[in-house]
């Protein structure tokens, strides 16, 4: 069983930015494809970036690419999301999630979920 906790997420003004964090409570290393989620009350769950186990591959939603960046310390076994130029519509609940695998994108099914983390943008 893998535990993800999620940190880092409050309310800004448009604009700024907020680094999430998320820890694994095993070994993700060259083992675990991470992913960030968010869900807005009334929206489907999007998935919005991952990185592959091993850090090397990156990929993005169209609404954040350009302004998120995913990454990994392994050594932590902690996984970030850098939100930059964040905007009001990326008001949501934000979720961590992993899957034990090298194949790693947003339409696969992600085993472990984490408790998720509010982030509050406004105008």
């Amino acid at each position: 069983q893998v535990r993800l906790v999620e940190s880092g997420g409050g309310s800004v003004q448009a604009g700024e930015s907020l680094r999430l964090s998320c820890t694994a409570s095993v070994d993700i290393y060259n083992r675990y494809c991470m992913g960030w989620f968010r869900q807005a009350p009334g929206k489907e769950r999007e998935g919005i970036a991952v990185i592959n186990p091993n850090g090397l591959s990156t990929y993005y939603a169209d609404s954040v690419k350009g302004r998120f960046a995913i990454s990994r310390d392994n050594t932590k076994n902690t996984v970030f999301l850098q939100m930059n130029s964040l905007k009001p519509e990326d008001t949501s609940t934000y979720y961590c999630a992993a899957r034990e695998s090298h194949v790693c994108a947003f339409g696969l099914s992600f085993s472990y979920w984490g408790q998720g983390t509010q982030v509050t943008v406004s105008s």
